[in-house]
C-alpha cells in the first residue's frame, strides 16, 4: 500500500501524464509542469560550491538543471540536483518526477 506521501506523488504524476504515451511523452508531461511551478532562480550547493538555478531544461532523455556560478554555466541532471533548505516553490514536481524516476 502506497504511503501518503506517494499517493500524492502518484496524483501528480497522473496530472502531468494524463494524456501522454510512453515515457518520452510522460517526461514532456513532468517538464511541462517542473517548468511552469518550479520558483526559479533559486541558490543551491553543488558539491560544496554555491550555484544559481536559471531554468529547468528538458533533454533528450531526462529534465536537467541550468546552474550558474559567475559566468560558468553547467546542467546538472534535475535526479542529482541537492535542493536548499528551505525548498522553492513548486519543488514537490521534483519528487513526482524523481518519484516516476524510481528515485
Amino acid at each position: 500500500m502506497a504511503s501518503k506521501g506517494n499517493a500524492a506523488l502518484e496524483a501528480m504524476i497522473e496530472e502531468a501524464t494524463i494524456d501522454a504515451y510512453g515515457d518520452d511523452e510522460q517526461l514532456t508531461g513532468l517538464f511541462t509542469m517542473i517548468d511552469e511551478r518550479l520558483a526559479v532562480p533559486f541558490t543551491t550547493t553543488v558539491l560544496g560550491v554555491e550555484v544559481t538555478v536559471r531554468k529547468i531544461d528538458l533533454t533528450a532523455d531526462t529534465i536537467v538543471a541550468v546552474c550558474a556560478r559567475g559566468h560558468h554555466r553547467q546542467k546538472i541532471d534535475l535526479l542529482d540536483l541537492p535542493l536548499p533548505t528551505p525548498p522553492p516553490d513548486g519543488t514537490a514536481w521534483i519528487d513526482a518526477y524523481r518519484h516516476w524516476a524510481g528515485r
